[in-house]
Parts: C-alpha cells; structure tokens; sequence
C-alpha cells in the first residue's frame, strides 16, 4: 500500500468489548498508508478486545484518553464494532460528542458492524445512507438513516461496512476516503 495518508492522524476511538479484527486491521490500512494511528479511550490503561463477542481477545494500549483530546486533533475517526464496545461508548457523553464532531465537521468517519450505534447517539445518521450489522439496522433506520445491504457504502465522508467479512473492501475504501 502506498503513504497516501502521510501525515495524517486517525483516532481510533473504543473500549472494552471492541471486536479485535475490527481495530486491527483498519489500524493496520492506515498505519501502513503512512497515517499515525491513536487508540482514544474512555481511561487510560488498556483495553480488552474480544472475538465474535464471546472469547477474549488480547488487550490493547490505549494512547489517549478522550477528555484529552477533540475531533480538531484528527483528520480522521474509526469506529469500530463488537457489540459491548459501542454500548460502552454511546453511554458516554464525551464519547458521542468527540464521533459526532467528526460527522458535522465533515471528516472522514469509517464505521463498522455495530459501530453505527455510537453516531446515531450523536444524531448524524439522519438523512444519510450506511450499513450495518443486521441488529442495528432498526436503529438507523429510526434515527432518521437510510440501510442498505452491501459490503461497504461511502456517503460523502462517511465509510460503514457490515461485519468482518467485509474487512478488505472496508479497509481500501477507508484509506482512499481518508486520503
């Protein structure tokens, strides 16, 4: 992969509960198209990914903690999935502001499986079309966005994909949005 994101910092924002290939691999896209990748957590430490939800999977440094940074540190946000990690983080106030200021300023957003759950707390699906891990849908669909069914969908800034499965089209589609 070419440096197509040189210079460019992308925040990884999770918690507890994250899907490991889900932060994994769009870490690994971006880091390896030249971008400075930050975990940004709701507290410093580490945090425990899990596989499908159910196992444990290893835990991860968190670089920054959310009350230290803003949307204008980066020029890019990941929101990855699992089913524990988004309820974590549309539970937290500072967490659905920092994702939804990337939404309103225009940047560049990827989102995946049930990662939606934390921007339609933000209320920034509205009027938008993504997809999504089948559970989430209705809940798009009632905040006012638009469900399809398809591997990856880009709305302007917006990139969503559905689950894992979807990983190599999600992470070449990030990189040319972030781009």
């Amino acid at each position: 992969m070419t440096a197509t994101l040189r210079g460019k910092r992308v925040a990884i924002l999770a918690a507890d509960g994250v899907e490991q290939v889900e932060l994994v691999e769009p870490r690994k896209a971006v880091t390896a198209a030249g971008a400075t990748a930050e975990l940004v957590s709701l507290g410093p430490g580490r945090i425990q990914a899990m596989n499908g939800d159910i196992d444990k999977g290893d835990e991860f440094e968190v670089d920054k903690v959310l009350g230290d940074v803003s949307a204008d540190d980066y020029d890019a946000l990941l929101l990855p999935g699992g089913t524990m990690n988004p309820d974590n983080l549309r539970r937290d106030p500072a967490a659905v502001r920092f994702a939804g200021d990337f939404v309103r300023g225009g940047k560049p957003v990827g989102v995946i499986c049930h990662g939606p759950w934390t921007l339609v707390e933000a209320d920034v699906v509205r009027g938008r079309t993504l997809t999504s891990f089948p559970s989430v849908r209705t809940d798009i669909r009632n905040a006012g966005g638009t469900v399809v069914d398809e591997e990856v969908v880009v709305d302007g800034a917006l990139v969503s994909s559905r689950n894992p499965g979807d990983l190599p089209a999600f992470c070449r589609a990030i990189v040319e949005r972030f781009a």
